[in-house]
């Protein structure tokens, strides 16, 4: 009866260590060279958006947010051909709705963020920017790629770098190129401990209890 109890409890924290995150799953390796810009530049404008969501273990209350970023994507004759970008880590933000105080303890979605830019995640005072960085561009591929947007065109690899740690990410995207403008829309997972973004240190109860996947979703627009 005990070693079927231990089944069970071992396949239930299974079951629940696999709800949640919502994004494409993000292939990760380590950093790559990052790729040459080339051809007419466009500039992210300020109606782009950039949002985050975290679980708690389970997929449980979810919090989510958004944050602010600035840079460039190059494209020469209807291919991008690079991009750098610039997140502003202060700018982060918890969406009021994803903080209920009934049931936070009093914690406020102000609190959050707080606690978010503190030395127990981003650090921000330390590190106040993250970057994100092209290094390839290729077409979708719909008879092996697979991805939650649909009409993706793109599969987008580029160097990811918060605080002091950069990967190389690797999503689906939906890109959508016009004489004025430009856009890019994705949604994809990552594992934030691949940026050794943990909640005190390793093996701590308090970061168990937050699961590791964090979805980005983000809808750059960008102009001449």
């Amino acid at each position: 009866m005990k070693k079927l109890s231990l089944l069970a409890l071992v396949a239930a924290a299974f079951m629940v260590s696999c709800q949640g995150a919502a994004g494409d799953k993000s292939a990760t390796t380590g950093e790559q060279e990052v790729a040459a810009q080339s051809g007419v530049t466009y500039t992210v404008d300020s109606t782009s958006t950039l949002t985050w969501k975290g679980y708690h273990k389970g997929g449980f209350e979810p919090r989510f947010g958004t944050l602010l970023a600035t840079g460039t994507v190059s494209v020469d004759n209807d291919v991008i051909t690079g991009g750098s970008f610039v997140i502003d880590m202060n700018s982060i933000t918890t969406d009021e709705a994803a903080v209920d105080v009934k049931t936070s303890g009093g914690k406020t979605a102000a609190d959050l963020d707080g606690h978010l830019k503190s030395a127990d995640f981003f650090e921000t005072e330390k590190y106040p920017t993250a970057k994100f960085e092209i290094t390839s561009v290729a077409p979708f591929d719909a008879a092996k790629d697979k991805s939650v947007l649909e009409g993706a065109t793109n599969i987008i690899s580029g160097n990811l770098t918060i605080k002091d740690k950069t990967v190389n990410v690797t999503f689906p995207a939906k890109v959508s190129i016009s004489n004025s403008g430009l856009d890019v829309v994705s949604n994809f997972t990552i594992n934030r401990q691949d940026w050794g973004l943990v909640y005190g240190t390793e093996g701590d109860a308090k970061d168990w209890m937050i699961s590791p996947e964090v979805d980005i979703a983000f809808d750059i627009k960008a102009k001449k």
